[in-house]
């Protein structure tokens, strides 16, 4: 009893991201009681992955709509579920040093439904998955995963990490090569799970160009990667031309100046959404002199 409880307080102390993980984990360790359950009954069917799996095809999704989340939390193989826990917890962690907890699975429960919803379309529409629809289904974190992935790289594409033996890779960078990762292998052996992938990745990417008052910056690094090398645009606020020269006027201008860099210091720091009524008012307003 005082595992449990240990457990249980544990878990009530972790953060967002350490209670995804714990949750992917016990899900798994369930499932593999269920299969030795199943091996000692002689019954082939495992309550986990029979219910709470999403199925390719509508007819039997119909019959068990909630799978439409609920298979990102379950996973049957070892490699599977240690990759997406991994990715979870540094990309997770990453996404959270700039939104909040509640954001975060937002971007995981969505993107996971993203995903399936590709998962599904997928299957009824794209002619070579028709003969596999009937026994097919859609497991695992991935497509939740990519969505807070594609999300936080669309948001500071320009973030850094040093990769040993290789050096300062820009977070775009490899957002980009996790994508096309996807893409190269959907006619693998894996197609339905690596379109749920871009799915989730659609979401994540869409979720931050729609919120946000910025513009887009992943897909304009992606062009000007293979055009030549530019001087880095910065934003200009223009201010209104006067033919009058006095000390009021350059007083006004340096003094609504600092404000703008005051602002968007803010924004550097805690994102466009803490600042205030006034604030934004006053940012709009200097934009559009």
């Amino acid at each position: 009893m005082s595992i449990l409880n240990t457990l249980q307080a544990r878990f009530k102390q972790a953060n967002i991201v350490e209670k995804l993980l714990y949750i992917n984990l016990a899900v798994f360790v369930l499932v593999f009681v269920f299969n030795t359950l199943g091996f000692l009954f002689q019954s082939n069917t495992n309550f986990i992955v029979n219910w709470f799996t999403l199925p390719a095809s509508f007819e039997a999704f119909i019959q068990k709509p909630w799978t439409l989340i609920t298979y990102g939390f379950v996973h049957v193989n070892f490699i599977h579920i240690l990759s997406n826990t991994i990715a979870l917890f540094f990309i997770g962690n990453l996404f959270t040093d700039y939104f909040t907890e509640k954001q975060l699975i937002t971007f995981y429960l969505f993107g996971t439904a993203f995903g399936g919803l590709i998962f599904l379309l997928s299957y009824t529409y794209f002619p070579v998955f028709s003969e596999d629809a009937s026994n097919s289904v859609l497991l695992g974190a991935s497509a939740g995963v990519s969505s807070i992935f594609i999300g936080i790289a669309t948001y500071i594409p320009n973030y850094q990490f040093k990769i040993r033996l290789i050096g300062y890779l820009k977070l775009w960078y490899l957002a980009a090569f996790w994508i096309l990762l996807d893409v190269i292998q959907i006619p693998g052996n894996n197609s339905g799970g690596h379109l749920a992938h871009i799915g989730g990745a659609l979401f994540g990417f869409l979720y931050i160009s729609l919120a946000s008052n910025t513009e887009v910056l992943v897909w304009k690094k992606i062009s000007a990667f293979f055009k030549s090398k530019k001087k880095p645009l910065k934003t200009v606020y223009k201010t209104k031309k006067t033919t009058t020269k006095g000390s009021s006027t350059k007083s006004t201008t340096n003094a609504n100046q600092q404000q703008v860099n005051h602002i968007l210091e803010k924004i550097s720091k805690s994102g466009y959404d803490a600042l205030s009524k006034e604030e934004k008012a006053f940012l709009f307003k200097q934009g559009t002199h």
